[in-house]
């Protein structure tokens, strides 16, 4: 079969979904139908904002359906009539059997870490908040379990100690567009020889990758330096560790911190102990050292550099953090 005949349904939501379909279409893949997850409004006028991978079926004229339940009647029906032979899912919801089963070639997930490490919603959020150096992406089939099923191909990439999530995303959502289109070509030549996760060489301990919440990024400043500090960056740009910092009023504001250092020292400092010479630097102290907070943003404020913040934010070692 050409890859102009072979019928491909693609789902995905986010971002890191978009580079994988304009590979696909860029390539001249016969994608039939998009699906996507329903409208939603966002930001504080409620304003209905389209996911992009919506947006990029809208701009190249893609079929696109956006089902409130996968397992509507409607909507399932309105897949079978798309009569796919192979469906991709990067970055999407968890599919009923009645959909993932559908085409006949199956229906392959492209995830973001090297399963089995990593199963769940934020796989790059947690390799980098757990210090890993390296990760990776993996192409598999789906089945009941979620991503349990047969590996069909991966591909590692280090972690360097001063890559945040968004520079691991970013590099991982290209590699992933390549390791999309090889899939598709191994499967159209019939060259998959996919392996049960359960036979692959197995991690000493399998991590988890569950989603994020606002609570799940909150710092614990009794951490180490290097805990605290694979923390920030593992959550940097989005959604943003946070702390709590006590103005002179005793009021609580939250800080987000985008960028900072570790610094590595010896004290006798309560955990969350402000230094600040309140013009360079703000040094925040961990359980074996200090955390330097490099750019930062209070809310309803914009992000600063730490310089700006304190010209602006008057900060003494009285300071709290809680």
């Amino acid at each position: 079969m050409e890859k102009k005949d072979l019928k491909i349904v693609y789902m995905g939501t986010p971002e890191f979904a978009v580079e994988s379909l304009h590979r696909l279409v860029k390539g001249g893949y016969n994608v039939v139908g998009v699906i996507t997850m329903p409208d939603k409004p966002a930001g504080r006028g409620h304003k209905i904002q389209f996911s992009p991978v919506k947006q990029y079926a809208l701009d190249h004229q893609l079929p696109l359906l956006q089902p409130e339940r996968l397992k509507d009647e409607a909507f399932i029906e309105a897949l079978r009539k798309w009569n796919a032979d192979l469906q991709i899912v990067v970055a999407f919801r968890m599919l009923p059997e009645a959909v993932w089963a559908m085409p006949h070639l199956g229906t392959f997930n492209l995830h973001a870490s090297l399963l089995p490490q990593y199963r769940g919603a934020a796989p790059i959020n947690w390799a980098v908040i757990n210090g890993d150096t390296e990760t990776g992406i993996t192409t598999f089939f789906l089945q009941h379990e979620i991503d349990t099923g047969k590996v069909i191909q991966q591909v590692r990439i280090p972690i360097a100690d001063t890559d945040n999530v968004g520079v691991v995303h970013d590099k991982l959502m290209i590699l992933g567009g390549t390791l999309v289109i090889e899939t598709v070509d191994a499967i159209l030549e019939n060259r998959i020889k996919s392996i049960p996760q359960e036979e692959m060489v197995q991690p000493k301990e399998l991590r988890p990758a569950p989603k994020i919440f606002k609570e799940t990024c909150r710092i614990d400043w009794r951490r180490t330096v290097k805990q605290t500090y694979d923390f920030i960056r593992g959550l940097s740009p989005y959604p943003t560790a946070w702390t709590e910092l006590l103005d002179e009023q005793e009021k609580p504001l939250i800080m987000k911190i985008f960028e900072a250092e570790k610094i590595e020292k010896i004290h006798t400092l309560a955990p969350g102990t402000i230094r600040t010479d309140g013009k360079t630097y703000l040094h925040i102290a961990v359980t074996n050292g200090f955390i330097s907070i490099l750019s930062l943003q209070l809310a309803g404020k914009k992000r600063l550099p730490i310089q700006e913040f304190l010209r602006g934010f008057k900060l003494t070692d009285e300071t709290k953090i809680q």
